[in-house]
């Protein structure tokens, strides 16, 4: 039989998800071990998740050090000695560094576990900033941080951040030459010792995990001295950012654009509805603004919107690329796009094909262990309900044409967006 290629093939409607449940352990020294068991393959993935981010840091760039550093040095390990030993196992290590958090992530077979462990614990306990591999660290950060400034997409987004949070909040902060050069040795070790060494830890071990796996983990991290949660720095200033408009001028035929405006947690009641709009409006490939400004105009390669959230808080921001005489054009194609979501209310067959979109998108994300941890790991550190992904699939399909044209007009007025612009007009 030959496949009739002129017809649609059938597809289901998603209306509910399983997602497996963790299952947690208090260590004795307290720490709170979260595991995901699922997996064919006896691999594992441990995370060691700190409260250490620039919302703790005293010193813009200590926290970055403090977390990068680990793995360069300890009181009995060089870090070649510790770069060797991981790869004797065949695991990969990751440090990362975000405005509210830090951790270590460790890829593994599950055998090889008490091997690995070891280390981390060593790494927690006794890392020792040498100072060579500490500068070597700086000179290649400040070397990224070149680079970086010389690309039009990099520099409007930490002009965005900036103007949207003010330079001197964490979601706002950025890292900066002078700052890198003039952070002091003992100012990293501090962070280091306050909020990594001594502070808040949660561990989520996910993958193919034994019992055994457990018991491990319990062993070589169970034990230390465990951190009591540390404060958060309440950082809200009142900051004015609503009808700016920043141009930031610089050599080259291509202009960045970024427009948006802060928004909220994924607590607030509005943010499923505000989801749904968003994907409309720009996304994912079939919205509006590529439809518009990609397939119709020309104008550009590609250009989407997203609504970030953060822990704290969060906020919506449209960004493309585009050739500097396109600029003002592609600017008021947005705004058109924005008005007539305000005023005309989303058929119905392109609000379900969004649906469909995002909650095909959403099963299509849990398909390994590790994404199944990523998913349970935003409820366990930003206190949702236990069924906010469940809720996410009904609220999505709940949502309406009406409730469109509300989040439109309520959230997504440009007269209370941040308008940036690197390149030109």
């Amino acid at each position: 039989m030959i496949l009739d290629r002129t017809i649609a093939p059938d597809f289901k409607v998603i209306d509910s998800i399983n997602l497996p449940e963790t299952k947690t352990h208090i260590l004795d020294n307290g720490i709170p071990l979260h595991v995901i068991n699922i997996g064919e393959q006896p691999v594992v993935r441990l995370e060691c998740i700190f409260d250490a981010g620039s919302w703790q840091e005293e010193y813009n760039g200590a926290s970055f050090f403090a977390i990068k550093m680990l793995s360069e040095g300890t009181e009995n390990f060089t870090s070649s000695e510790i770069s060797e030993a991981f790869d004797k196992v065949g695991a990969f290590i990751d440090l990362n560094n975000t405005s509210d958090r830090t951790g270590i992530v460790i890829y593994c077979l599950s055998k090889f576990l008490p091997d690995v462990l070891p280390l981390v614990q060593e790494m927690i306990q006794k890392a020792n900033f040498p100072d060579k591999e500490l500068e070597e660290l700086r000179n290649i950060t400040m070397q990224n941080l070149r680079v970086n400034k010389e690309k039009t997409a990099y520099l409007a987004t930490t002009e965005f951040r900036a103007a949207l949070f003010g330079d001197n909040h964490p979601y706002g902060r950025n890292q900066n030459e002078a700052d890198l050069e003039s952070l002091k040795k003992e100012q990293i070790v501090a962070h280091f010792d306050q909020y990594i060494k001594n502070g808040k830890c949660t561990l989520v071990l996910a993958g193919q995990v034994t019992a055994a796996d457990v018991e491990v983990v319990k062993e070589f991290l169970g034990q230390d001295q465990a951190g009591t949660e540390s404060t958060v720095t309440v950082h809200d200033p009142q900051f004015s950012y609503a009808n700016k408009q920043i141009l930031v001028e610089k050599d080259g035929v291509q202009s960045t654009i970024r427009m948006g405006r802060k928004m909220f947690t994924r607590h607030h009641r509005d943010y499923f509805k505000l989801l749904v709009t968003n994907e409309i409006l720009g996304g994912y490939f079939g919205s509006r603004l590529m439809k518009n400004i990609r397939e119709e105009k020309g104008l550009t390669y590609g250009i989407s919107s997203h609504l970030i959230t953060l822990r704290q808080d969060g906020y919506f921001m449209i960004g493309t690329d585009v050739k500097k005489e396109f600029t003002q054009q592609t600017i008021d194609e947005i705004k058109k796009e924005i008005y007539r979501l305000q005023t005309e209310l989303v058929d119905d067959e392109e609000l379900q094909t969004v649906k469909n979109f995002m909650t095909g998108e959403f099963a299509g994300s849990l398909n390994t262990a590790f994404e199944v941890a990523d998913r349970r790991k935003v409820l366990l550190l930003d206190g949702l309900p236990t069924d906010f992904f469940s809720q996410y699939i009904n609220q999505i399909h709940a949502t309406t044409s009406e409730d469109v044209m509300e989040m439109a007009n309520t959230w997504l007025k440009p007269e209370d967006m941040l308008e940036v612009v690197v390149g030109g007009k």
